[in-house]
């Protein structure tokens, strides 16, 4: 007998169409993980090669400008972010006391020359004079000595004579008491007595005269010798103060002329402070802040202009001390300025000496003696190359991107 054919009963099969909720739910998935795969992958390559951090920004020096004398000013020619070249006048204090102050500088001066022009030729002079002074010296010393010679041999002389002179008065007196003897007995006249007598008169009065002669000659002497005593004592004098009378003179130019030195040297400080009327840029730049008005008094050490210089700027990133392993200087950077929008190229030019928070104004302290490592950052600082189109826009203080090269 023939049975009848029954139908099996299927379950049946989830539509595998790529429409189905299924396979778009899987295919998602699927393209998150490729996207994340991706990623990783990108990131991994970047990091292995890149360092970067957003904590950096733009640096440079800011010049603090304040005058170099005090007084009023009387213009001000800048205002607030006016950029100025090095040497722009930036403000002037009133001049006329110190205009003052150099002509009297300047009298100083003349009147300080004019003292040493006097005083000066007083040295030579001076020298002359000592010369003149010691060689008349020397010739009344050369004199005095010829005198003495002379006069001593003047004494010797009469001495020579007053002894013949003796002589003779002797031979003169002996022949006079003959005389007297022989006039007694008869034996002489009269006559022939008195020339024996008057000859005895005449030698006795020879020898006084001769006597008084060789004292006088011999009191020249004398007085040769005491004169010849004197010129040496002054000969001496004059070789001892010649030298001495020479210093004086020398002290007396010398302090002249430092006379004048010190009136140049005033006369030098009166023109630079006239000249520091202008109080002029430093630098170029910015001006970044402005204290200062006309009829204001400055005085020298008072900031009244800071000055943001924008010619000479760097880029100081604060890497994570662990970011450092493979940075060195003169590595490549990539620098993303945030303001702008501007990509530049830069290098990397030293690693700071010491972490962010050491530098600090007041560094932490551990006073509790707990320890909690906390990863440090380290400044590093980043050289722009020069050139750059849009450079010339960066200020100091704008937040930067930099990305160094380190593979």
């Amino acid at each position: 007998m023939t049975q009848d054919a029954t139908p099996i009963a299927t379950v049946p099969v989830a539509d595998r169409s790529p429409s189905s909720p299924v396979s778009r739910r899987w295919i998602v998935l699927a393209t998150v993980g490729i996207a994340a795969a991706a990623a990783a992958i990108g990131y991994w390559s970047h990091a292995r090669h890149f360092e970067d951090t957003d904590d950096a920004q733009v640096d440079g020096d800011i010049s603090n400008v304040s005058p170099r004398i005090s007084g009023h000013l009387i213009a001000v020619k800048v205002v607030e972010n006016q950029s100025v070249k090095a040497g722009e006048v930036l403000a002037v204090i009133d001049p006329t006391d110190l205009r003052i102050t150099l002509e009297q500088a300047r009298a100083q001066v003349a009147q300080a020359q004019a003292q040493l022009g006097a005083d000066d030729p007083s040295v030579p002079i001076t020298e002359s004079s000592n010369r003149s002074a010691l060689s008349s010296a020397r010739s009344d010393l050369v004199a005095a000595r010829a005198g003495l010679s002379a006069a001593r041999r003047a004494a010797e002389q009469i001495r020579f004579q007053l002894a013949q002179a003796t002589a003779n008065d002797k031979t003169a007196q002996l022949e006079l008491q003959r005389s007297l003897k022989l006039v007694a007995e008869g034996a002489v006249s009269q006559a022939d007595h008195d020339l024996h007598v008057n000859a005895a008169e005449a030698s006795s009065a020879s020898v006084a005269a001769l006597t008084r002669a060789l004292s006088a000659a011999e009191d020249r002497a004398l007085q040769q010798q005491a004169q010849i005593t004197s010129l040496e004592a002054h000969l001496d004098e004059i070789q001892s103060n010649a030298p001495r009378h020479v210093a004086a003179r020398e002290a007396v130019a010398s302090l002249r002329q430092a006379s004048v030195d010190l009136a140049k040297a005033e006369l030098a400080q009166a023109e630079q402070n006239l000249a520091y009327t202008n109080i002029v840029a430093p630098v170029s730049g910015v001006v970044a802040k402005k204290a200062a008005a006309v009829g204001d008094h400055v005085a020298p050490g008072q900031v009244i202009f800071a000055i943001s210089e924008t010619e000479s700027l760097w880029i100081t990133a604060n890497f994570r001390e662990t970011q450092l392993k493979a940075m060195q200087p003169d590595q490549p950077v990539g620098v993303h300025v945030d303001a702008l929008d501007l990509d530049l190229r830069g290098t990397v030019e030293s690693i700071g000496g010491a972490t962010g928070s050491r530098l600090s104004v007041f560094p932490p302290e551990n006073a509790s003696g707990n320890y909690v490592k906390v990863v440090q950052r380290i400044p590093v600082r980043i050289r722009l190359e020069p050139g750059q189109p849009g450079a010339d826009r960066l200020r100091i203080g704008m937040s930067v991107e930099p990305a160094v090269t380190v593979r």
